[in-house]
């Protein structure tokens, strides 16, 4: 019986230990040269022309793809590339492309430092197969250092392949979207937070963070980005909302919180249960990132039939302020709203579009 049970838990660990040898570790940082500071041999380089498809370390390429330094270039144009000192460009119809090893079943987000190169409208679209988006980059919201965007997918395959694509066609064919810094996290299943109906209303659970240096990550609306890397909520408006991380600005609570920067075109959404007829109160705060953006600010929330507008005089030094609104619920579903009255920029910038920021949502059943 000694031996029969012994031999049942070596087998018992042989299984366990095959199956812990087969799944993927978890990610949360860059992709294999995902910096691209491994560059191209010197023999696969015409100019800053990439020749081959297996010639920038890592990753496959396709098409006219540059491998850039930072910084200006000719003709009077500045590539911002804060993460190192190289990158790469896409032109016409251009894409990279790299295998990533998941685990199906689980939610990924991709962080990246991408940003425009001409004065043309360009797009970067971003995909797995049978997933993908058209990230429209003309805009710029960042002028110190380039714009970070995150984009998530549902991880249906052990390995998926993560492709970056230009289809745009420009008359200078030269012209597209500059990448800089390529990331992965695997996205943690949510929790109920002890007393709140919201989920993730603190923020904590969101897109991967570069350390060295970040001006906040763009979350795309619903209408490019069908699956949000911010778990629990929806972006529900035209222009992204900001992801800030209390490393580089000021939150009021925890690790991160939401930067409204799109004035009325920037909403974030959640639709929590409820009980029809019965009355709860909603609870956040508002304030500013510390970010040298000044003004009247003012955050409208909404739930059910209620709203509130909340006033904020920003002086740009990370203050912070409570509010509340209270509400009785229509259905077993309703849906809390928030949005920035106005459109702000920096105070000596006004290029570096910039808002009120939201943290610490709560909702709870009034008694």
């Amino acid at each position: 019986m000694a031996l029969f049970l012994s031999l049942c838990l070596v087998f018992f660990s042989i299984v366990c230990s095959s199956a812990s040898a087969t799944l993927p570790p978890y990610l949360d940082g860059l992709l294999p040269n995902g910096d691209f500071e491994k560059g191209p041999k010197a023999s696969n380089l015409k100019k800053t022309v990439i020749k081959g498809k297996h010639s920038l370390p890592d990753w496959e390429i396709k098409g006219l793809v540059e491998y850039v330094s930072g910084g200006p270039q000719p003709g009077g144009f500045f590539l911002a590339v804060p993460r190192g000192v190289h990158a790469v460009k896409l032109g016409n119809e251009a894409s990279i492309s790299q295998n990533v090893r998941v685990r199906p079943g689980f939610i990924y987000s991709l962080t990246f430092g991408a940003t425009r190169t001409c004065a043309q409208d360009e797009v970067l679209r971003v995909s797995i197969p049978g997933q993908s988006a058209d990230l429209p980059i003309q805009t710029l919201y960042s002028t110190d250092g380039g714009d970070t965007y995150a984009w998530a997918f549902n991880a249906t395959t052990e390995v998926v392949n993560v492709t970056f694509h230009n289809p745009g066609i420009q008359e200078d064919r030269t012209c597209g979207p500059l990448l800089d810094a390529i990331a992965i996290k695997q996205m943690p299943p949510l929790k109920l937070t002890r007393g709140s109906l919201a989920k993730n209303g603190g923020y904590e659970t969101g897109p991967h963070v570069f350390k060295n240096f970040s001006t906040g990550v763009l979350l795309l609306p619903k209408q490019q980005d069908l699956i949000s890397p911010l778990p629990g909520w929806i972006i529900e408006s035209l222009k992204p909302v900001k992801y800030i991380d209390s490393k580089h600005f000021s939150v009021p609570t925890g690790l991160a919180a939401i930067e409204l920067i799109g004035g009325r075109e920037s909403a974030i959404a959640q639709i929590i249960r409820t009980v029809p007829n019965k009355s709860y109160n909603l609870t956040f705060t508002i304030g500013d990132a510390k970010n040298g953006c000044h003004g009247s600010m003012t955050v409208e929330a909404f739930a059910a039939k209620e709203t509130v507008k909340v006033p904020h005089a920003s002086q740009g030094k990370g203050e912070f302020k409570a509010a509340s609104l209270k509400f009785k619920a229509l259905s077993a579903r309703t849906r809390i709203t928030f949005y920035s009255a106005y459109y702000h920029t920096k105070l000596h910038d006004f290029g570096h579009m910039c808002g009120p920021v939201l943290d610490d949502v709560r909702v709870y059943p009034v008694s």
